[in-house]
């Protein structure tokens, strides 16, 4: 019964993390999003003592059920081994803890973050992992089979589904995530858990705690027949027949193992006032125990409902088939652009774990994952496609690290993450004396003011001169609607370099 309940409630969160990825329309974020911010890593850096500690506490008690029900990457690596496990049964035998290799890994991970290099710490960090992995390979194949039931639905005259461009965001962070799902998926197939066992550093700090874990499997000498059915079939590889031992820092608390146990050798039991099943054997002593059905009620499924509602059409931006609009190109920034909220470079930097659930929400496909080192793959803000919405507070709604605050729509005004530079080679009214005034008249905060253009000595240079875009960098706000709505190619006359902290007026 214990391994059903394990089993139903890690299908549940699974598929419900899997569509919070997916979704792009904000819309399963108010009864899903909770289950981001419950994940260990983004706890911790939001500062969550009360989540992450009662982690820590049911691993103590009940060993290590978070990596089955909770972890995504851990679901899925079970979902590959359920596959598996089909083609073969019983491929698994007992391997000895790589400590070389896990605890070093671990010191690393550490390291990393007190070094504020999160985005190179998130390679390996578990849900991180799973959020690349459903952001870059599953949420384009999901848009598209949405844009194919937009298409179908506009032929009957419905608009239920609208399209949605589908862009390569990251060449790098698809690449990473090509990556991690190959290594984990080989891993699954071959060797089960060995990634959780023995690179994923939630696994092996959570497998500090439940080595001392107070219910957890137990191999009873005097009944087991030694046909080795439980380590065969254990996907941590932690079960050592030969001396009636599971490694606890291993186990993932599956159950698995007491599924195929056909003589009842293995009980899920408290193991602080039991001997040890050796001595116990040797001695001849037998004591009878049962498993207290009250500690299994915490693992009670809890129902989640999802609403489903009809998304609004959004009228589709065409140029009118006239001419083939050229695209833009990413400007060269002196200081990466980050969301209102973040507060500032170094405080994004060391709380954001790059699993990019923000990118999947942001409506106006303004965030995408960053190339540079030091903030790999996490999110940085680019107007080539769209611009930031002073009313739209999307990421800081779903940001489940912190990195990424909650700000009011009133509050996100105020909020001066970055300053516009105009680039008067490329500027049409500077360079081909052609009037445009397009950045000053779609600024929402009025810092963009067309002037006469002097001359280097500051004459005015014709009576009828053409003029020319002025930026206050006092009032910009950085939202970057100058630089997409410029009808400049490939680059825009002007563009918006960020600020290292943000400034609120």
């Amino acid at each position: 019964m214990i391994r059903k309940v394990r089993v139903v409630l890690a299908v549940v969160v699974f598929v419900a993390l899997t569509a919070l990825f997916l979704d792009f329309s904000g819309l399963l974020h108010g009864w899903l999003g909770w289950i981001a911010k419950m994940q260990f890593v983004p706890a911790v850096l939001a500062g969550n003592v009360v989540f992450w500690g009662f982690v820590l506490v049911v691993t103590l008690l009940f060993g290590r059920f978070y990596c089955s029900i909770m972890c995504p990457l851990g679901v899925m690596q079970d979902g590959l081994n359920f596959i598996a496990r089909k083609v073969k049964k019983g491929r698994f035998h007992y391997v000895k803890e790589n400590r070389w290799l896990r605890y070093p890994l671990l010191v690393v991970f550490v390291v990393l973050l007190a070094a504020g290099l999160t985005g190179i710490a998130a390679l390996i960090e578990p849900y991180s992992a799973f959020g690349r992995i459903a952001t870059n390979l599953l949420q384009p194949v999901y848009v598209w089979i949405n844009n194919i039931l937009a298409g179908i639905a506009e032929r009957h005259g419905s608009y239920a589904f609208y399209e949605r461009d589908v862009w390569l965001k990251s060449g790098v962070s698809l690449a990473v995530a090509i990556a991690t799902l190959v290594v984990v998926g080989f891993l699954a197939l071959r060797r089960g858990r060995t990634w959780c066992s023995t690179v994923c550093p939630v696994g092996t700090t959570l497998g500090l705690f439940s080595r001392f874990a107070l219910l957890r499997p137990v191999i009873d000498a005097d009944k087991c027949k030694n046909c080795r059915q439980c380590e065969k079939n254990c996907k941590a590889s932690c079960i050592d027949i030969e001396n009636h031992k599971i490694d606890y820092s291993r186990c993932v608390a599956c159950m698995d193992c007491l599924d195929e146990c056909k003589f009842g050798a293995l009980e899920y039991s408290n193991t602080r006032f039991r001997l040890n099943p050796t001595k116990r054997a040797e001695s001849g002593e037998r004591k009878a125990e049962s498993v207290d059905e009250s500690k299994r009620k915490f693992l009670a499924t809890s129902a989640l409902v999802a609403a489903a509602a009809t998304v609004k059409a959004q009228q589709v931006k065409v140029d009118g088939g006239l001419a083939v609009v050229e695209e833009k190109q990413i400007p060269h920034r002196d200081v990466l652009l980050k969301p209102a909220g973040s507060q500032s470079l170094n405080n994004f930097s060391k709380k954001c774990v790059a699993c990019q659930l923000c990118v999947t929400e942001c409506p106006n496909g303004v965030l995408r994952p960053s190339s540079e080192l030091d903030s790999l793959m996490q999110p940085e803000m680019s107007f080539e496609r769209g611009f930031c919405r002073p009313e739209c507070t999307r990421c800081g709604e779903v940001c489940p690290a912190g990195a990424i605050g909650k700000v009011s729509r009133e509050e996100k005004s105020a909020i001066h993450i970055g300053y516009a530079v105009v680039v008067p080679d490329n500027c049409l009214a500077y360079r081909d004396d052609v009037e445009c005034g397009n950045c000053a008249r779609h600024c929402p905060s009025e810092a963009i003011v067309m002037v006469e253009r002097r001359t280097e000595n500051g004459e005015r240079r014709t009576e009828n001169a053409v003029k020319v875009p002025s930026v206050n960098t006092d009032k910009c706000i950085g939202c970057g609607a100058c630089e997409y709505l410029c009808p400049s190619r490939p680059f825009s006359a002007i563009y918006v370099n960020g600020r290292e902290k943000h400034i609120v007026s």
